[in-house]
């Protein structure tokens, strides 16, 4: 298995802080998102690189993890077996003689879902060996159920769509392998943490035991301008500081495409500025809200102009941000 240096995928140094990493992530989703690339060659497999890079460092837990992990790995210490397109894993903690599958189009590395995925398991109590079944109840048992994880975007919550997962496990009489291909549908509206069901298609039962299930659980893709809270969506909108105090019309991004925003005069920096019905679909019906939250940002190096016109305001105005 190829170790993954998240690190260079997101372009920042290991000491990089939160910040940096977002502003990276941001930058380099951009590129590749598929919402939002103008160059399509290539991009979709960029995208889920840089996400899933994005998905370990900006969460402290396994970024803690993963530097572990990479002093681990260049002692050696951290070689694992399998590699390639698919991951491999044991079902059941790989005892002698069980079955083991491999997955391939989950949108997920080999490496991230061996040491950060939540995926790639078997669950249940099906399986093989008798653990506290009689005689005749653990000569026909249910096959165990499969779970691995799914990297959804977006715009597939939005519109849904159809997905090619591929499933590589052992022939249903034990010699050698077979390769099983399904075109997974997407429900629009689909939320994390939601599993898909593919009914009979996980572990081989034994005797006249059925066929376990597989699950794919959604994991949603982190986009580059959007963060998602219930049904809507959220987004910072930078604006100069005569453009609060002034107001004025904006393109802003939606999953639709660009839209019209009219901003106030006098919009104070954190304010949310509503789209309505440009969010998440929602259970019920409908779509939820886009808001627009307004970040004030202010010139760091002005010119000797601007800061003469600065000044000019300072002295006329009877602004006082401090006073009650």
């Amino acid at each position: 298995m190829k170790f993954k240096d998240y690190y260079e995928t997101l372009g920042v140094a290991r000491t990089a802080s939160p910040d940096e990493i977002k502003k990276a992530f941001r930058e380099r989703a951009r590129l590749y998102h598929p919402d939002v690339a103008k160059n399509k060659s290539g991009a979709e497999e960029k995208f889920k690189e840089v996400n899933e890079a994005y998905e370990v460092l900006s969460d402290p837990e396994k970024r803690r993890r993963y530097d572990e992990l990479g002093a681990n790995w260049q002692d050696g210490g951290g070689q694992q077996p399998g590699g390639g397109q698919f991951r491999r894993y044991s079902r059941a903690g790989g005892q002698p003689g069980e079955q083991e599958f491999e997955f391939g189009g989950t949108g997920f590395s080999d490496f991230f879902e061996s040491f950060f995925g939540g995926g790639g398991r078997g669950v249940g109590r099906g399986g093989f060996g008798r653990g506290g079944f009689g005689e005749e109840e653990a000569m026909h048992r249910k096959g165990h159920d499969v779970e691995a994880d799914l990297m959804v975007t977006l715009d597939e919550v939005l519109h849904g769509s159809l997905r090619k997962v591929t499933l590589r496990r052992p022939s249903d009489h034990g010699a050698g392998e077979r390769t099983d291909t399904y075109q997974v549908r997407i429900p629009a509206g689909v939320r994390e943490g939601q599993r898909i069901r593919l009914g009979g298609q996980g572990g081989e039962g034994r005797g006249s035991g059925a066929k376990g299930d597989l699950y794919l659980n959604v994991r949603l893709a982190r986009h580059p301008d959007f963060t998602i809270s219930g049904d809507d969506l959220y987004f910072d909108l930078d604006l100069a500081p005569w453009e609060a105090v002034l107001g004025v019309q904006v393109k802003v991004p939606t999953l639709d495409g660009p839209m019209s925003l009219r901003v106030p005069p006098g919009t104070i920096a954190g304010s949310h500025l509503r789209l309505r019905g440009l969010g998440m679909p929602r259970k019920e019906g409908g779509r939820g809200d886009l808001y627009a939250t307004a970040c004030i940002q202010i010139p760091v190096n002005a010119s000797m102009e601007e800061r003469a016109l600065w000044e000019q305001l300072a002295a006329k105005s009877s602004f006082n941000p401090r006073s009650s």
